[in-house]
């Protein structure tokens, strides 16, 4: 199949960068997914009476309540607690995003598809798109 050394060489060293390509973007996506599973996001209500942490997911993992809570409504509580939580949930999503673009590149359809898939699943049903409806 070759006729020279020369070409043969030249297809060797095409393979060889291909591998390193290869190595060095496994790496980066390794440390990607470990760094993506490690995330959190704190947000606090413009009052400062709610404070909400989000993991990796988006879960609620933290809620703290400062005693001002006691002297309101507890439909106003509610809507704080919700509103603090989606604002975290906006942080996660904000993080994620730099994380990812930082490792892969902001063109990469792999970096796309990561950031697509955290603005899908955090996204808020009244902010419509795919996926919004659960």
């Amino acid at each position: 199949m070759w006729t020279d050394e020369a070409a043969l060489g030249a297809a060797r060293r095409r393979v060889d960068d291909w591998e390193a390509t290869i190595a060095e973007r496994a790496t980066r996506t390794t440390a990607l997914t470990r760094e993506l599973a490690a995330l959190t996001a704190t947000a606090r209500s413009p009052d400062g009476a709610v404070e909400a942490t989000v993991d990796a997911a988006g879960a609620l993992v933290d809620l703290r309540l400062d005693e001002r809570v006691r002297k309101q409504p507890a439909a106003r509580t509610a809507d704080q607690v919700l509103a603090t939580t989606r604002a975290a949930q906006a942080e996660l999503v904000r993080r994620a995003v730099a994380a990812t673009e930082a490792a892969l590149g902001a063109d990469d359809p792999a970096a796309r598809a990561v950031v697509e898939s955290y603005a899908r699943r955090l996204r808020r049903p009244d902010e419509g798109g795919a996926g919004a409806a659960r």
